[in-house]
């Protein structure tokens, strides 16, 4: 699927996210970002993972769960409407998950395991997509969204994150 999503399919809110997005088919896209991620974590180590480039903000280790968090919870959503279920879905505030999980406590390596394993469910989820589900609308949070909006996030959430990665970890 390589058709954007107009912007009257998703809360305004995710331009950031989706103006990210490079031109192509979305299913290559998540692809090629779940090899860049792979290499990048897999050079990390343990200590490393717990890295904080300031008091109060995530530790890398944090920024991968999230990240694995977040994608999770966007595929359910976009489950739900490219299957056509008309429920209204609601938000989730990031900071309440962060503080429910324990990231720094676990290895590196098993949350780049567990992000590979999420990546690879939305992948499959997507290419098992008949062309109708891609533009079918649902409501998230209040405002109406797209199937195709969703991949879209996904894929932007994700390079925000290394955007950041790379400025404030990494530089």
């Amino acid at each position: 699927m390589s058709f954007r999503p107009a912007n009257d399919e998703y809360n305004t809110y995710f331009e950031r996210y989706i103006c990210l997005v490079p031109e192509g088919d979305i299913t290559d896209i998540l692809d090629q970002s779940l090899h860049h991620t792979s290499e990048l974590f897999s050079v990390i180590t343990d200590e490393q993972g717990k890295f904080r480039y300031a008091p109060g903000k995530w530790s890398l280790k944090e920024v991968l769960g999230h990240i694995s968090d977040n994608e999770r919870i966007m595929s359910y959503r976009l489950l739900r409407i490219a299957r056509g279920d008309q429920t209204p879905l609601s938000g989730y505030d990031q900071d309440d998950l962060m503080n429910g999980a324990a990231f720094d406590a676990c290895r590196l390596s098993d949350l780049l395991e567990e992000y590979k394993l999420v990546r690879r469910s939305t992948l499959a989820l997507l290419r098992g997509l008949p062309t109708e589900a891609w533009s079918r609308m649902g409501i998230v949070d209040g405002h109406e969204s797209s199937a195709r909006a969703w991949a879209y996030i996904i894929a932007g959430h994700e390079l925000h994150h290394l955007k950041v990665i790379r400025d404030k970890y990494q530089g």
